[in-house]
């Protein structure tokens, strides 16, 4: 056998090369990460929206072509289908957004504010009543409360009618509120004393009766009619003074004047 024809065989290894980096599965998954994300957020912030504008988001995923023809034809986009089919109408919201009042709403309660508490100072029959006529604003709105500073300085001890000058109180305060567009709602306050009346006669009852008689002669002496939107009885579920509920000063009437009429639907 002549080895010096035999063939020469070559084994050629090639390198694998591992693209590492350089690749595209990473970016595929980037985005499906990032969309992910987005999608998150999105979910976040449509939760934190209030309802008209979840309700309006819901109906054009609904029906996208019947809500842009109710936008065009001038109806309120804030309107969910739902709400359309029943004739309501979506909650008015707040001229600024939903973030609270006007400054010209701040500046109107802060006018009636001043001028009631001006008139208080400036009349000696109501020199005593200084302390126990609070008038403030709140987060809700303008609230005027009448607190029992010394028992039964605006009503007898478990009773509901007024005295002669807490109707007239009331009307000082009447003709202020009235100049407001704005609508008023009435609450009647006792302590912790139980009733022991007649016929199951309690502190529930107690409340709103006494936030009935405010509201009765108030209307009789300045609010327009029907500015009186809601009458509340809350006996002593929200105590001026949680810590001692037996004192008299939880005893009040509170007139609120909301900021606007949402308070309606709450």
């Amino acid at each position: 056998m002549d080895n010096g024809n035999a063939p020469v065989i070559r084994v050629v290894r090639k390198k694998r090369s591992d693209s590492g980096h350089h690749g595209g599965a990473w970016k595929v998954a980037y985005a499906d990460f990032v969309t992910a994300m987005m999608a998150f957020f999105l979910v976040m912030w449509i939760i934190g929206l209030n309802k008209p504008v979840r309700e309006a988001i819901a109906a054009y995923f609904r029906d996208p072509s019947g809500f842009m023809k109710d936008t065009k034809g001038g109806k309120s986009p804030l309107s969910s289908n739902d709400d359309n089919k029943t004739g309501k109408t979506a909650p008015i919201l707040p001229q600024d957004g939903g973030k609270g009042p006007t400054e010209q709403m701040k500046a109107q309660f802060k006018q009636v504010e001043d001028a009631i508490l001006k008139q208080l100072s400036h009349s000696p029959e109501f020199d005593d009543l200084k302390d126990s006529v609070q008038v403030h604003m709140t987060d809700e709105g303008l609230r005027v409360e009448l607190i029992e500073k010394k028992s039964s300085l605006f009503f007898d001890s478990g009773k509901a009618q007024l005295k002669p000058r807490t109707v007239r109180l009331l009307t000082l305060i009447a003709h202020e509120l009235s100049t407001l567009k704005n609508p008023v709602v009435v609450e009647g306050h006792t302590d912790s004393h139980p009733l022991n009346g007649a016929n199951g006669y309690t502190n529930w009852e107690l409340s709103a009766d006494r936030a009935n008689s405010a509201r009765r002669a108030m209307e009789a002496n300045g609010l327009r009619q029907g500015q009186v939107i809601a009458v509340r009885g809350y006996a002593d579920r929200k105590l001026l003074k949680p810590e001692d509920p037996y004192h008299f000063s939880n005893r009040r009437v509170s007139i609120l004047v909301p900021y606007d009429d949402n308070i309606k639907h709450q």
